[in-house]
């Protein structure tokens, strides 16, 4: 091969691999300088420099600097060289899109599903191969080869020769980048979502502000008849959404956290020191307080950072001392005020709301879902 012939097959590869030209001239030197030391038996002082634009290739080692041609090489060196070089070169390919999904960690990607390898789902990206574990996968979830998917981006590593990249589709921010997805609002940073938690397949609050008191929060997301959050709800094959309204008060944001139960600010007692809160309600709200399996009120507490306890007043006041269920608050009896062994506690299972439970203003959810 020729200076000539050399240059335009690196014009080829830069086109073909998506490499940049330098990255192939780097991969070329080091294979030429293993094969030209393989030829001349020479040490690793060995350094080989390829012309940019003339190809023409220069040895500089101890005893100083001398041009060669590709065909001093010999066969067997030549050889060295070709897999030195495409072995370089795959490097140069995976280091190109190692850079450019390492970058895209946290954002949403799409692909098509290819295969299954174990319990890993092969999703085709274009120029690279993603998975989907099984663990990042929503439950009840199937996908089969040639289906759309999307997922968020969670980790990308060199394995070997290839990028190792990693999909979620159970990751909190698959439902704040799909939201940007679907309302202008969210993707311009009008309505800035402060925090999301899920329990995959089943339910998730997402708490909004707006910058913008124009413009409502809520209303902007769900969209006009529910268009925006159905789509959303879609994509999460029915998984459930609540839009709660931010607050940097912790009693209000509790408050927004715990609806579809009814709360009054005034019944929930912060303390600082156990980074938890009380919240007494009526004992036709605890139910929806504490959702089913426990669900609502632990994606609250989540959703708040502090751990949340619910409690009708008679399961508070009800201790073996007989305390008044009358008194005001739980702060007129003293915070280490004992609970009684015997008070009932609420079954985790607790039913959910009919289907008929009004939407708030504070929370929005699909339009015909239940809201327990």
């Amino acid at each position: 091969m020729n200076p000539e012939e050399l240059l335009r097959l690196i014009d080829v590869l830069q086109i073909q691999k998506d490499v940049s030209k330098e990255a192939i001239f780097l991969a070329l030197e080091d294979a030429l300088a293993q094969g030209v030391r393989k030829r001349l038996g020479m040490g690793e002082d060995l350094t080989v420099q390829l012309d940019r634009k003339t190809a023409e290739i220069t040895v500089e080692d101890e005893e100083g600097e001398y041009e060669i041609e590709l065909t001093e090489l010999g066969r067997i060196a030549a050889q060295a060289v070709k897999q030195g070089f495409f072995q370089r070169l795959r490097e140069a390919e995976r280091d190109v899109l190692y850079e450019e999904y390492e970058n895209r960690v946290g954002t949403l990607v799409n692909g098509q599903v290819q295969r299954y390898e174990g319990q890993d789902l092969v999703v085709n990206l274009g120029r690279a191969e993603a998975y989907l574990a099984r663990e990042d996968r929503v439950r009840g979830e199937t996908f089969a080869p040639g289906d759309r998917i999307r997922g968020i981006v969670v980790e990308v590593r060199k394995d070997g020769s290839r990028v190792r990249i990693q999909l979620s589709r159970t990751h909190p921010d698959l439902v704040r980048r799909l939201f940007e997805l679907e309302v202008p609002e969210v993707a311009d940073e009008i309505i800035q979502i402060k925090r999301v938690v899920r329990e995959p397949g089943y339910r998730t609050k997402m708490a909004v502000i707006s910058s913008d008191p124009k413009i409502d929060s809520i209303g902007a997301c769900v969209g006009v008849r529910g268009s925006r959050i159905k789509a959303v709800i879609d994509e999460l094959r029915g998984e459930r959404i609540d839009i709660i309204r931010w607050s940097d008060s912790l009693e209000t944001l509790i408050m927004n956290g715990l609806k579809p139960a009814s709360i009054h600010l005034d019944n929930i007692y912060p303390d600082e020191d156990r980074h938890a809160a009380i919240v007494l309600v009526e004992e036709d709200q605890q139910s929806l307080a504490i959702g089913k399996r426990g669900q609502n009120v632990r994606l609250a507490s989540k959703l708040c950072g502090w751990e949340i306890d619910i409690k009708t007043r008679e399961q508070y006041f009800a201790t073996e001392d007989g305390l008044d269920p009358n008194a005001e608050t739980p702060a007129e009896l003293g915070e280490s005020t004992p609970e009684s062994d015997d008070a009932p506690e609420q079954e985790a299972s607790a039913v959910e709301a009919p289907a008929d439970t009004a939407a708030t203003t504070e929370v929005a959810t699909p339009p015909g879902e239940d809201q327990a």
